[in-house]
C-alpha cells in the first residue's frame, strides 16, 4: 500500500507543491528562530567574557555560598595590595596578572574635549581585553592608549598630548584627601558583584568632569599624558561605553582620587596561566589560591562561559526565541489551512483510484493510513528543505555583518533542536491537517468506482461548530466591554478595578480580542462565502468573466473559508499592529504637546552664543531665542520653597516665537516676572503672593545640591553677585501667571524676567538656555534629523543637554517604528503563506473544472476572458478576506490602544490609510500572479482533449 502512495504522490506532484512551499517557509522560519537564538546565546555569551581578554583563569568573589552581609563587605574593600600580585606573577605557571579596575575620564586637547571609559593595563598586551589596533599599551607612567574614536575626537594620533581628568581626581585635589574616593569606587564596584549585571566586571571609578586645557598637572586642571596607542573593541567587551581606554598605573590611580595603586579596590583579577598541561594548571591555580583573600577563588574561562550561558538561558534570549517561535507557530497553522485544501481536493480527485483501491481488497484502515503516510513523506521532504534553507538563511545573516551595528559578532551555532524541532513541528502539522481528507477517504465505497467523479464539497458546516464559535464571540465581546468600562471609571475619576488591577483588565481585553478573533476564523466556513457572494454578485455585473468568477467561487464555500480565513490572520494581525503604532505616535504627540508649552530646550552651563547662532540656522528651526538663566529659590503664598529657573528675555514679543501658549495681554518689564500656573514637579498650581523674592546664594546651593538639576553648575551656585563664596542675592518681582508647561522638567518653575536684570549686574548668570519653535515637516525635513543636527551643534559642550517633547517624540516615533517593522516583517511569513494558499486554491480548482472550463471554451468564451475570471476569482479571495482583516485590525487596534494610551491623555483612533493600502495592494497584487500559472494551465489544454481527459 505504501509503494502505491509513493507513486501517487509523484503522480500529483504539482498539485502537492505549494502545500509544501507553505511547510518549507513555515520550518525554514523555526530553524531561523533556534539559529538566532543561539547565536545570541554565542554572542552574548563571548560578550559577557570578552573582559577576560586572552585570560584563561579569573580570582573572582566565591558565588553559590551563603554569605553575610560583613562577609560581603569585606569582598568589597579588597585592595589591589591584598591580591599579591607580585607574588602571584612569580607563581611557576602564571604568565601574567592583571588588576581589573575601571572608570570614566575627561580626555582634553585645546579647546575640544570628550568621555572615554578607561582600565588598567598589563604587562602584556595579550591580557587586555582591548585590541591595541596601533602604537602600544601603556607600560611606563603618564601613558594612555586611546579608543580610536576619542582619538578621532579629539583629532590625535600616537605620540601626541592629551589632559585626562575625573571628579574623583578634581575632588581629592580640593580636599586633599587622596583616599577619600576610595571608598566610594568601592561602593559602585560592589553594585556589579555578581558580574553579570552589570555592563562590565571592572570596578568603577568616579564619572569625568569637565577639565581645562592648559595642560598642568594639577588636580583642577588634570594630568597630561601622552597617547602611546589606539585601541579597539572588537568583541564589544566595552560595548556599552564605545570601548575603552588604556592607562599606566600612576594615571588611574590619580584618576581614582588616590596616591598608591595599591589602595584601589578590586574584587576580580584575571590570569594567564600555561595550561598546556592540565596537572600543571591546577598545580598553579592550587598555589596562587593560597595567596588569596578569604571569599575568594580561582575560576577557569571554560566555567565561566558555561555558567554565562547558563544564566542566560532564561534570561532574555530565550525571551526572544520564545517570541520569534511564536510567530513561527502562527505560520504553520496558517499553512495547516492551506495543507487541509490541498489534502481535500486529492482525496476528492482520486475517489475514483481509492474505489478501486477498496474494490481488489483494501480497507478502510488502509486508505486512512495511506493518506496520512503521504503527509507525512511531504512533511518530512518539506520540513527537510526548510530547515536548509533556514541554515542558509541564519549563515548569510552572520556573514553579512549586519548585527555588528547592535555591538555583537555573531556566528552560525547549530543544534539538535534547529534539526528536530522544526522537522516534527512541520510533519506533525502536515498529518494534523490532512486528518479530515483522511476521514473523507474511508468514506468511499467500491461502487463509487463507477460514479463520475464529483469534485465539489457540497457538505455543510457543522452544528457544533456554529455553537462553539457563537460562545466565543460571545464571550469576547463581554470581556472586551467589561474592560473598556473599567477603563472609562477608572478615566473619569471613579472606582474602578483597572485602578488597582490594571494588569487584569488589559489581559481581559487581550483574552477577549483573542476570543472574538478565533470564534470568526472557527465560523469563517459560515459568514465568509456568503460575503463572498455577496461581493461576487456586484462584481458579475461587470461582464461574462466576472459572472463566471461568482459563480466558480460559490461552488465549494469550505474551501473558499479556510482559504479566506488563511488570509484573514495575517491581514488582522499587520492591521491591528500598524493601527496601534500609529495610535501610539498620535496619542503621545498630543500628550506632549499638551505637557510642553517649547519643542526643543538647550540647556547648559558651557553654551556658547556661537553654537546657539549655528543651531537657529539648522533647518526645521523655525524660531529660537537665547537667553541667560540663573538657578534661583523661592517661596509660594504657602511657604513651600520652590527651585526656579530664572531666565532673561527681552520682552515678551521674543518669547511668542517660540512658546506655544496664550500670551496676549501680558508684558515683561524691570519690575515684574513671568510665572508659570502649575508646577512642573507637581502638576498642582503653584500659589502666589502679589510680590515674590527670588535668591540665589547659600540657600539656592542647598536647593540645588536636593534637587540635582542637569545643566547647572551646582559648585558655583553658592556665590553672589560679586561671584564671593557665601553671600546671598535677591529679586523682589510682582509676578505674572500664565498657563505654560514643563519648559525645562528639572525645576518646579521656569521664570522669565527682563534681561535687564542679567545685563546690569542685578542677576549673574551661571547658564544659558536656547528655546526652540520646530516645523520639521514645513522645512521639508524628518523630525529627527532636525533632533540629531541641533545635538550636533552642541556636541562639544558636555554641559549641554538638548531636551524637550521634540527629543521625546523622536525616542517614541523611533522606539515604535522599530517594533512595528519587526512584528509586520514576522507576521508578513504567514501573508506569504496565505497567498500560496490563493494560488493553491486556484491551481486546485482549475483541476477541478478542467471539463468545465473546456465546455465553456467549446461555447464560444475566448482565451483572455478565461485569464480574467481566474484573475477575478483570485481577487474575489484576496480583497473581501483582506478588507475584513483590515477592518478587525483596525478595532482590535483602537480596543489596545485605547486600554494602554488613555493613562497617557486622550486617547487618538486613526485609521492607517497607508499601511492597511499597502497590505490590500499587495494581497490583490500577489493574488494577480497567483492566478497566472493556473490561467494558462487553464487554457493551455484544447477543448476537446480537456473533456476526454476529464
Amino acid at each position: 500500500m505504501f509503494s502505491i502512495t509513493l507513486k501517487l504522490m509523484k503522480k500529483s506532484a504539482r498539485m502537492l507543491i505549494p502545500a509544501g512551499i507553505a511547510i518549507l517557509i513555515g520550518t525554514a522560519f523555526i530553524a531561523a528562530t533556534f539559529l538566532f537564538g543561539n547565536a545570541m546565546n554565542d554572542a552574548l555569551a563571548a560578550q559577557n567574557t570578552a573582559q577576560l581578554g586572552g585570560a584563561n583563569y579569573v580570582i573572582s568573589p566565591d558565588s553559590g555560598k551563603d554569605l553575610t552581609d560583613k562577609d560581603q563587605d569585606y569582598i568589597y574593600t579588597r585592595t589591589v595590595n591584598d591580591f599579591q600580585l607580585d607574588r602571584i606573577r612569580a607563581t611557576e605557571g602564571v604568565k601574567d596578572a592583571r588588576a581589573s579596575y575601571a572608570g570614566s575620564v575627561t580626555v582634553t586637547r585645546g579647546n575640544k574635549h570628550a568621555s572615554s571609559y578607561v582600565i588598567t593595563t598589563a604587562a602584556k598586551r595579550t591580557l587586555l581585553p582591548v585590541t591595541i589596533t596601533q602604537g602600544d599599551q601603556p607600560a611606563d607612567s603618564n601613558e594612555i592608549a586611546l579608543t580610536k574614536s576619542v582619538a578621532d575626537q579629539l583629532g590625535v594620533k600616537v605620540g601626541d598630548r592629551v589632559t585626562v581628568n575625573s571628579q574623583a581626581a578634581q575632588y581629592a585635589g580640593k580636599t586633599g584627601d587622596s583616599a577619600g574616593n576610595t571608598g566610594d569606587a568601592g561602593d559602585e564596584s560592589a553594585q556589579n558583584a555578581d558580574g553579570t549585571s552589570s555592563h562590565d566586571g571592572d570596578s568603577d571609578a568616579a564619572s569625568g568632569a569637565s577639565v581645562s586645557s592648559d595642560g598642568a598637572n594639577t588636580a583642577d586642571s588634570g594630568m597630561t599624558v601622552r597617547v602611546v596607542g589606539l585601541t579597539d573593541d572588537p568583541n564589544g567587551a566595552y560595548a556599552y561605553y564605545g570601548g575603552a581606554s588604556v592607562l599606566s598605573d600612576n594615571v588611574i590611580t590619580a584618576m581614582a582620587g588616590s596616591n598608591d595603586f595599591g589602595n584601589l579596590p578590586v574584587y576580580l583579577v584575571y590570569l594567564d596561566i600555561d595550561d598546556a598541561s592540565d596537572t600543571a594548571a591546577a598545580s598553579t591555580v592550587k598555589q596562587v589560591s593560597t595567596l588569596l583573600p578569604k571569599h575568594f577563588s580561582v575560576q577557569s574561562r571554560a566555567a565561566l562561559v558555561e555558567e554565562s550561558v547558563k544564566s542566560m538561558s532564561s534570561g532574555e534570549t530565550s525571551i526572544t526565541t520564545i517570541f520569534l517561535l511564536s510567530f513561527g507557530i502562527l505560520a504553520m497553522l496558517v499553512a495547516a489551512l492551506v495543507i487541509a485544501n490541498t489534502f481535500q481536493v486529492l482525496v476528492a480527485q482520486r475517489r475514483r483510484t481509492l474505489a478501486l483501491l477498496r474494490t481488489i481488497g483494501a480497507n478502510k484502515s488502509q486508505l486512512y493510513v495511506s493518506v496520512l503516510f503521504e503527509a507525512g513523506v511531504l512533511g518530512l521532504i518539506a520540513s527537510a528543505l526548510g530547515v536548509g534553507l533556514g541554515i542558509g538563511l541564519m549563515a548569510a545573516l552572520c556573514q553579512s555583518g549586519l548585527m555588528k551595528a547592535t555591538g555583537m559578532t555573531m556566528r552560525l551555532v547549530l543544534s539538535g533542536p534547529v534539526f528536530t524541532v522544526p522537522m516534527a513541528f512541520g510533519i506533525i502539522m502536515t498529518v494534523i491537517a490532512s486528518l479530515g481528507s483522511a476521514r473523507s477517504a474511508t468514506a468511499v465505497t467500491p461502487l463509487e468506482a463507477l460514479r463520475p467523479i464529483e469534485l465539489t464539497d457540497t457538505r455543510r458546516a457543522g452544528v457544533v461548530r456554529a455553537v462553539i464559535s457563537m460562545l466565543l464571540i460571545a464571550v469576547g465581546v463581554a470581556l472586551c466591554a467589561f474592560s473598556v468600562w473599567q477603563m472609562s471609571e477608572n478615566i473619569a475619576g471613579r472606582d474602578s478595578m483597572a485602578d488597582k488591577q490594571y494588569s487584569l483588565v488589559l489581559l481581559a481585553a487581550i483574552i477577549g480580542c483573542a476570543l472574538i478573533f478565533l470564534g470568526l476564523v472557527l465560523s469563517a466556513t459560515f459568514w465568509l462565502p456568503v460575503l463572498m457572494r455577496g461581493v461576487g454578485a456586484l462584481v458579475a455585473l461587470a461582464g461574462p468573466s466576472a459572472k463566471v468568477a461568482h459563480a466558480n467561487i460559490q461552488k465549494n464555500p469550505r474551501r473558499v473559508a479556510a482559504t479566506g480565513a488563511a488570509l484573514l490572520i495575517g491581514v488582522t494581525l499587520v492591521s491591528t499592529i500598524a493601527t496601534g503604532a500609529a495610535s501610539a505616535k498620535q496619542t503621545m504627540n498630543e500628550a506632549l504637546t499638551t505637557r510642553y508649552s517649547v519643542d526643543m530646550i538647550a540647556a547648559g552651563t558651557d553654551m556658547t552664543g556661537k553654537q546657539a547662532g549655528e543651531a537657529a540656522k539648522v533647518k526645521g528651526v523655525q524660531s529660537s531665542i537665547y537667553a541667560p538663566t540663573r538657578m534661583m529659590t523661592m517661596k509660594d503664598a504657602d511657604g513651600k520653597s520652590l527651585s526656579v529657573l530664572v531666565v532673561g528675555v527681552d520682552g515678551v514679543d521674543a518669547l511668542r516665537k517660540v512658546v506655544r501658549s496664550d500670551l496676549s495681554g501680558v508684558t515683561i518689564d524691570g519690575d515684574s516676572v513671568l510665572m508659570p500656573k502649575y508646577s512642573a514637579a507637581t502638576g498642582k498650581d503653584i500659589p502666589l503672593d502679589k510680590s515674590v523674592t527670588f535668591t540665589a546664594g547659600a540657600a539656592e546651593a542647598q536647593a540645588d545640591a536636593a534637587n540635582g538639576p542637569s545643566g547647572n553648575d551646582a559648585n558655583g551656585s553658592a556665590e553672589n553677585g560679586n561671584g564671593q563664596s557665601g553671600g546671598t542675592q535677591t529679586l523682589t518681582l510682582k509676578p505674572r501667571k500664565v498657563d505654560y508647561r514643563r519648559i525645562a522638567s528639572n525645576y518646579a518653575a521656569v521664570a522669565f524676567v527682563d534681561a535687564s536684570h542679567f545685563t546690569n549686574g542685578g542677576i549673574k548668570a551661571d547658564g544659558h538656555i536656547m528655546l526652540m519653535r520646530i516645523d520639521a515637516e514645513g522645512a521639508g525635513v524628518a523630525l529627527n534629523d532636525v533632533f540629531t543636527n541641533v545635538q550636533n551643534v552642541f556636541s562639544a559642550s558636555a554641559g549641554v543637554t538638548v531636551t524637550g517633547p521634540v527629543a521625546e517624540r523622536t525616542q517614541w516615533e523611533t522606539m515604535i517604528n522599530g517594533m512595528m517593522a519587526l512584528l509586520v516583517g514576522l507576521i508578513a511569513v504567514a501573508v506569504l503563506i496565505a497567498l500560496v494558499g490563493v494560488a493553491n486554491t486556484l491551481s486546485l480548482s482549475v483541476i477541478e473544472r478542467t471539463r468545465e472550463s473546456a465546455t465553456l471554451r467549446a461555447i464560444g468564451m475566448t482565451r483572455g476572458q478565461l485569464r480574467r475570471s481566474l484573475a477575478v476569482e483570485a481577487l474575489l479571495l484576496s480583497l473581501v478576506s483582506g478588507v475584513v482583516g483590515v477592518v478587525l485590525g483596525t478595532l482590535f487596534g483602537w480596543l489596545g490602544s485605547y486600554m494602554v494610551f488613555s493613562l497617557y491623555g486622550d486617547t487618538v483612533f486613526p485609521f492607517e490609510w497607508a499601511t492597511n493600502g499597502v497590505v490590500l495592494g499587495v494581497a490583490a497584487l500577489a493574488a494577480l500572479l497567483a492566478s497566472v500559472a493556473p490561467a494558462r494551465r487553464a487554457v493551455k489544454t484544447p477543448p476537446v482533449e480537456a473533456l476526454a481527459e476529464a
